[in-house]
């Protein structure tokens, strides 16, 4: 068997934005300062991120999203056809019992979507280019195709544009599988699809707000995993695909709980992907039972350190969750990362630099001690 990431320590993907960013993006908002000026932040602070990534033993290093605001939107709206509204209000969790209200942008589709340009190119060049560890290759997260669908359902897809469903999904493929070439071409061979959607139909509430929204949430799992397929097609055999379940991240809240058990077999079987990050960092991520579904040649990064909380955990403790995972799926195929990206919205989650570099030297110290 082939275990394709490049470490069994890995991460999802964002980081605290630092100060200089955020203050950067403030002053660009109010036209005190250029695009340009503030990519040249951006540029700076990213150079900073890679060496510190590298420096703690990451080998999978990305650019923080240090260039965005939320984790989708400024991806999908680089789309042709596509559209931002309001968002479905929703009650986020936290481990404080108080509920955090937030409405997370929705995609509307307003004609033929299309990829009328390279999105993510010119970020990963440059990312790419400082990225110089041994082994260390640079990673792209992107927003899962199946986030143009599930939010807004039919009803944000007008018919006049795509009288069958059929034609939205193949556009959308063909728009995702371009940009995946073009990332590709520019060498590029490690892109994450960040998925809430599959993560949400293992909640009972989002399960029947999606029947709601006129979908199946049984059929529309086979639906996303053809699309998210579709969206690799062509992609050389050398390229690192990978998917990271989301159950909501806000300013260290979430929207969803409930165990993998209605996506599981499906997503593992149906999902050409050699790499789920799945969150397992508590109780409302179930238990590894569902693990009996991974096939043979696939890995499941087990989520088990928390990025919404600043508390350490322990290495017996993740040790021995990992031999419970074990118990399912074979140690070979498993590896471990923080159970989501640390600022998956420009506000970032409430803890501190300090404790999220303590997490992330936690999961490469675990991760030696247990696969060497």
């Amino acid at each position: 068997m082939t275990f394709k990431l490049p470490s069994r320590a890995d991460h999802v993907g964002s980081f605290l934005r630092p100060r200089s960013v955020i203050e950067a993006r403030e002053r660009h908002a109010k036209g005190d300062i250029t695009a340009a000026d503030l990519r040249d932040v951006e540029d700076a602070a990213i150079a900073d991120l890679v060496t510190w990534q590298q420096d703690l033993g990451l080998k999978a290093i990305t650019d923080g999203e240090y260039r965005r605001f939320f984790f989708h939107t400024d991806f999908l709206l680089q789309l042709a056809g596509v559209e931002e509204t309001g968002g479905i209000k929703k009650a986020f969790k936290n481990d404080k019992g108080v509920d955090v209200e937030f409405a997370p942008p929705k995609m509307v589709i307003t004609g033929k979507v299309k990829h009328e340009k390279p999105i993510q190119r010119t970020d990963y060049e440059y990312l790419a280019g400082h990225v110089n560890a041994p082994g260390a290759v640079a990673k792209v997260a992107i927003p899962s195709p199946t986030m143009l669908h599930f939010r807004a359902g039919r009803a944000g897809i007008p018919e006049e544009a795509y009288p069958d469903m059929q034609g939205f999904y193949d556009d959308v493929a063909k728009a995702y599988s371009e940009e995946v070439a073009d990332l590709v071409d520019a060498g590029c061979r490690y892109i994450q699809f960040d998925d809430t959607n599959l993560a949400y139909l293992c909640d009972t509430g989002h399960r029947d707000d999606a029947k709601a929204r006129g979908m199946d949430p049984d059929s529309i799992t086979h639906d996303y995993a053809r699309l998210i397929n579709a969206s690799f097609a062509g992609a050389p055999d050398d390229l690192v695909r990978a998917m990271h379940l989301c159950r909501g991240n806000f300013r260290s809240s979430w929207a969803a709980e409930g165990g993998y058990d209605p996506v599981a077999e499906v997503m593992f079987n149906e999902c050409e992907i050699d790499a789920f990050f799945l969150e397992y960092d508590d109780a409302r991520s179930g238990d590894f039972s569902p693990l009996r579904f991974l096939p043979k040649g696939k890995s499941v990064v087990l989520g088990l350190v928390s990025t919404k909380l600043g508390e350490q955990e322990s290495k017996d403790d993740i040790k021995r969750r990992i031999d419970e995972a074990a118990k399912y799926a074979d140690l070979d195929q498993l590896a471990l990362s923080p159970q989501c990206g640390f600022a998956s919205t420009v506000h970032g989650n409430d803890i501190t630099t300090q404790q999220q570099a303590d997490k992330i030297r936690l999961c490469v110290e675990v991760a030696e001690e247990v696969w060497g």
